[in-house]
Order: structure tokens, then sequence, then C-alpha cells
């Protein structure tokens, strides 16, 4: 057994052997990966490591991690913030002999089992979500034994921590009260891939590993595969043609970022009509969809993914071929964050900018969903009893605040000790709180310098390579000029803003369109066998891609639709069925209907039967009346999908389809996961429907 007293030459020896088994045979430590490695081994230290995607962060903690454990320490925790991530470092754990389980909203299943395994000392490695940390069960139950026996605790993506804005996480900043009660002497690492120093000073203070003994490693941010450029195009149709006419000469296979989900199915939906092999990939994609969507990417069995943020830290593809943005992230770094995913072991990578005139309007969207100011946020301790907990449903009509925020805001005084979570929701604790003015505020100031740095970035006539080292600090830059040579104001080679008339009037024509794509769902959700039902992997009997009147947040169908469905059950009226017809009319399907059947609606049943009615009558189709759910089986409320399919199997009382020839088009007043259809679908296929066509009058987001 290995002992902190070894020869480090002896320790390094096994390290380099370890990083082999997970990288390669010709893999060799980088000297600050080593000099990580012995820190947190041998002299069991606090270490926060900055370097760039690809630099190889995720070997140095499993690496130490195996170390430890051979050395007689406990698991290593590591808390990671996305599923992406979680995946690829249990694959790579795996390839170096170390056991490891993940913990978080995508594998509620095997919860039990890995409590287990953590119980009786069966893992090395356990990655779990920031939101874990302050779930009640497992920060009363699990969490304690874990601070408690941990050989190492590790925090990736640590930049998280930081900022109000796409990447902050509020239940990042509960690891300080994980590190605090660590027993003398755990060594603590923190990574992530681009923060400037006002990053790095920031992370160090809100997780605690600051301190005249921390270890800081930071490297430089030149990558010599990266090509940059900027492409001006103002109006967004003609941007969104400009790109499907150059996505197919873009090297190799890339993703496309997007500032809305809302955009990125847009956007997924005019370039697959092009003919481009694309998908959209957003925060709403479901767990399992997500990692089909991954492995297509990685397998370049598509060209691109359109993604908002939800797609990048932790997915690891070295060859991927391009980053293409449309719309400007609001800083340097969100934006480096994201291009970095490309040229990781290519010689060349496209990153290709196009900015919009809205993106500012975006970027102050997502700033006034900041934390909120001192009056609204007591407000909400106000209507917290210290008893009787509320649940954040019944406490959102008591503050001026939407779920989303109400929710951060929570975590937020959590981690403050003012509220506590508890078995059905919330209660105030009684102790005092003080509101950081001073802090809200100069992250405020230092969110509008950075969006002003994207629009310099934009202008400059600098090197852009450059630009961004020296927003991120980059410590390898020095005072003089240190242009890349390769972007497109080094080299004077730029691509045309032109776009063809034809392409600018098809784009247009497809983003006119009437009505929303719903597409499939690809895959049930793991761990249905644990639930009692026998589904897994690719779905075979779904439903056809499907299509959606408008969503509720629309400026144009939103508000007429939140009228119908807020209002009183009847008729549906006239303008609603002139508007289905209208994207029934558009509907590029593979076969007309000839048949339709509703589903059945708890609160509108009347609307619902007559859209499919009217859309009956006018389409000359058979009506096969409403789809009921069986008796015995209640209403599904459960927002988890494996939950969600195992209350949908087997529910509804499927009609004789019996004579009923071709597709069959299903209407429902609202989707959202897309499990109904899907289940529904499913039904009717074993039923004999030759295919079905969903068709939803709205959906939420």
């Amino acid at each position: 057994m290995t002992t902190a007293s070894e020869a480090p030459t002896d320790l390094r020896t096994d390290a380099e052997r370890l990083l082999r088994e997970l990288a390669g045979p010709v893999a060799r430590l980088r000297e600050d990966q080593w000099i990580a490695i012995e820190a947190l081994v041998v002299h069991r230290r606090r270490a926060l490591v900055v370097q760039r995607t690809g630099w190889g962060k995720s070997a140095v903690y499993f690496i130490a991690a195996k170390l430890l454990r051979q050395q007689g320490l406990g698991p290593t925790v590591i808390v990671s913030p996305l599923l992406a991530l979680m995946r690829n470092q249990v694959a790579s754990a795996e390839r170096a002999g170390v056991k490891a389980a993940t913990i978080n909203s995508g594998n509620m299943t095997e919860w039990e089992d890995v409590h287990a395994d953590v119980a009786a000392g069966r893992l090395d490695v356990l990655l779990v979500s920031p939101e874990r940390l302050n779930n009640p069960d497992f920060r009363d139950q699990v969490l304690p034994s874990l601070a408690g026996d941990a050989g190492l605790v590790v925090v990736d993506e640590a930049h998280c921590v930081s900022d109000w804005g796409h990447d902050f996480r509020p239940d990042y900043r509960r690891i300080r009260t994980l590190i605090s009660e660590l027993r003398e002497g755990i060594p603590v690492l923190a990574t992530t891939a681009t923060a400037n120093d006002r990053v790095v000073s920031d992370v160090a203070a809100q997780l605690g590993v600051g301190g005249g003994d921390t270890l800081v490693l930071r490297g430089g941010l030149e990558r010599e595969s990266l090509h940059l450029s900027v492409v001006k195009i103002e109006n967004s149709t003609e941007r969104a043609a400009w790109l499907a006419s150059h996505l197919a000469q873009l090297p190799g296979s890339g993703i496309i970022y997007t500032l809305t989900v809302s955009a990125a199915r847009d956007l997924a939906s005019l370039l697959s009509d092009q003919g481009l092999a694309v998908s959209a990939y957003t925060g709403q994609t479901d767990t399992t969809e997500r990692e089909t969507l991954e492995a297509e990417l990685l397998n370049n069995d598509v060209k691109a993914l359109v993604a908002t943020s939800a797609l990048g830290m932790g997915f690891d593809k070295p060859d991927l071929g391009f980053v293409v943005h449309m719309g400007a992230p609001s800083s340097p770094i969100s934006y480096y964050q994201q291009v970095g995913r490309a040229g990781r072991a290519t010689e060349r990578a496209e990153v290709i900018l196009l900015p919009g005139h809205e993106d500012r309007q975006i970027w102050s969207y997502f700033a006034s969903v900041a934390f909120p100011r001192e009056h609204v946020v007591r407000q909400v301790i106000d209507n917290l009893d210290p008893v009787k907990p509320q649940s954040t449903p019944a406490l959102e009509p008591l503050v001026d605040l939407n779920r989303s925020r109400l929710e951060m805001v929570l975590k937020v005084l959590d981690v403050d000790g003012a509220v506590q979570r508890v078995r059905g929701g919330w209660i105030s604790t009684g102790q005092p709180w003080t509101y950081d003015a001073d802090r809200y505020e100069r992250l405020e100031q230092a969110r509008d310098a950075e969006q002003q740095a994207m629009l310099d970035y934009q202008r400059t006539d600098g090197c852009r390579m450059e630009f961004l080292r020296r927003q991120l600090d980059d410590p390898n830059l020095g005072d003089g000029k240190a242009e890349c040579g390769r972007c497109d104001n080094c080299t004077g080679q730029s691509y045309s803003s032109q776009v063809d008339a034809t392409a600018v009037e098809s784009a247009k024509a497809r983003l006119d369109r009437p009505g929303l794509d719903l597409p499939p769902r690809k895959q049930w959700p793991s761990g249905m066998k644990k639930l009692g039902v026998s589904l897994s992997g690719k779905i075979a009997d779904g439903p056809e891609p499907g299509r959606i009147l408008g969503r509720l947040t629309d400026l144009g169908w939103g508000g007429r639709l939140r009228a119908v469905l807020d209002g009183p059950d009847g008729p549906a009226p006239s303008a609603l069925i002139d508007g289905c017809i209208a994207v029934l009319a558009s509907w590029d399907w593979k076969s007309r209907p000839t048949a339709v059947l509703a589903l059945e609606s708890d609160t509108h049943p009347k609307l619902v039967q007559s859209v499919a009615g009217e859309l009956a009558r006018i389409g000359k189709l058979t009506d096969l009346g409403v789809l009921r759910r069986r008796p015995d089986h209640p209403r599904v409320t459960a927002a988890n999908s494996a939950f969600r399919v195992a209350g949908l199997v087997d529910s509804w009382d499927v009609p004789d389809l019996s004579g009923t020839d071709g597709p069959l088009l299903l209407v429902d007043l609202t989707t959202d996961t897309g499990w109904t259809f899907t289940c529904a679908a499913a039904a009717l296929r074993g039923a004999g429907a030759d295919a079905v066509l969903p068709f939803a009058l709205a959906t939420p987001k």
C-alpha cells in the first residue's frame, strides 16, 4: 500500500501508469498535472487549477482519487454541474479501474443503490450535482458520512459559483459548508477552464480554497487550432440563411450555439428542412434524449447540434470541427468557454460569431432575473413560517417573483442560513440575514463591463485571440503584441456577409410558417425496469414528427392561447380553428391522416373535442372520438421522465381501430415533456394504427 511518505518518484510512476489507463498508452503527465497531484496526494493541500479545455483537469482528480484510495483514504466526492460531464467522467474513471457513480436528477431509480455503495465503501468516486447537496434526505443521511470519510473533495467547473448569470448555480455556495466540515488534512481541488482574475478571486473566496497555503495553477489560453471570425449581418432571417448556405462547407461536425431555447428549436427546424443533419439540444431536452444526441455528435452522425449553453461544460469531443454562435454570449468568459470545445485534436477549427442587434435585449433580460432587490427578498422570508413548511408553488402567489427566480432566491437564503429546505417545502430559521448590496452592485458593474467587452470584440480590428486572452487575464500574455496570425483580422481573410436571395426567401418562408415542430422522443428513460416497466433503449413505436400551434410565451399566438386555456371550457373559437387549419396545411407529413382522435382533457374536454371534431369535418377525416384514461389510472403529475412514463403506460382505453387505414391525427391541448404523446402513440400503434401524428394547441416553452 502506498503511503504519503513514499518517494515522490514512485508515486509519479503510479500516476503515469494510471494516466495511460485513462488516456492511452502514449499519454504523459504534464508538469503542472504532476504538481497538482503531488500537492493533493502527498501534501494534502488545497488547490485551484485554472486550465483550458482539454488540458487534463479530470485526469488530475481521477489519478489523485485512486492514489488516495490506495493509501486507505475514503472516496473522492466530485461536485459536477452537468449530466453530460458526469457521464463522460464515469466512463473515463472506469478505464482506470476507478469505481464511480453519480447522484443526479436523471438517475433517480439508482439513488438507493448508490447510497448503499457509499455506506459499504464500494465506491472510489461519487459525483453529485450541486443541487443534490441540499436535498433533505441526501443532506441529512448521506452528506455527513461523506464529509467525515471523504479522501478528497473536487469542485469541478468552479466558475459556476461566481456570477449571477447563465452558469450561476446557487447550490454551489453550499460546497463551502461541506468543505468546512471536512476533517483536517483532507485535500480540496477546485477546477475551471476559463476565469479572469475577478472570477479566480471570487471562486477562492466563495469556496474557501483561498489563503496562503492554496496552490494556484493557471495556464495560458492560446489555442493554435482556432480560427476566429466575425460575420456581421443585421437581419436575423438573413443570418439563418447565411448559416444554412455555409454549414455544409464547415469542417467535420460541430456545435451551433443560440442564446435562447426557442432560437435553438427554430434554427434546427430551418436547417433540417434544408436537408442538413442537425438536432436541437437545450436545457429542456430530457436526459436520455441528451445522451442520444451527444452520441450522435460524438460519432459524427449529425453535422451539428443547435444548442443553448446546456451543451458546454464537460462535453468532450476532441475533433470538434467548428463552433458557430448565432448571437453573442454576454461575456468573453462564456464565449471562450464555449468556443474552447473546438479543435482540441485537430489542426484547424472554425469559430464564427454571427452577432445580432437583439443580443443586447437578451442580455438585458437575463440581467433582469439576477438576484432581486432587498425588499423582494425580505418578502420571501416574511412569508415563511418557522414550523409549517411552505412549498414553492404555494409561496409563489405571495411574492413578486416567478417560479425560477423564487427557487434561486430560496436556495441562496438557505445557504445563508435564513431559510431551510425540509420535507414538504421551506421554513424560516429566524436567523438574522444581511443583504450583501455591495457584492451585488459589484457583480452588476462587472457584468456591464463584460457585455461591453463582447461588443468591443465584434468591432476590434486587432487580433481576436489576443483580445480574448487579455479579457481573461491570460498569465502567458506579455505587455507587447501577441497576434495569433489565424483570425480574420490577422489574415485579412474573412467570410463574405452576402447572402443568396433565394436562400433568404427559403429561410423566410420556413421561419414564417405557422406552427412549431414537435420532434419525437428517441429513447425511453433509463431505469424503467426498477419501476416495473419493461421499456428501454430506442423508441420503436412512437409518434411521427408532430406540430404545435404556438408557444404560450409567443408574442403572437401566446396571448390568444393563454386566453383560451385560462378561460372556461367550451367550443374552440373560429380563429383558433383557422390557425390549426393553417398549421395542418403547411405540415410536411409523409402521408395525410385519415382519422383524428382527441386526448382526454381534465380541464377543457369540450375545447379539445371541438378542435378534433372541426379538423375531422373540414379535412374529411374519420372522427374516432376521445382517447380516455382508464378509471384506475389517475392523472400523472410526476415531472421526472421515468416516473411519468411509468404512470402513462397502459393508462388508456384504446378504441377499436379495425378498418382505420392510414395515419391517425392525435390532438391534445398542450404538450411539454412529450411523454403523453409518446406513450399514447405506442398504445395506438400496438392497437393497429399505421402511424400517429401528434398535434397540440400549445407548449409552455
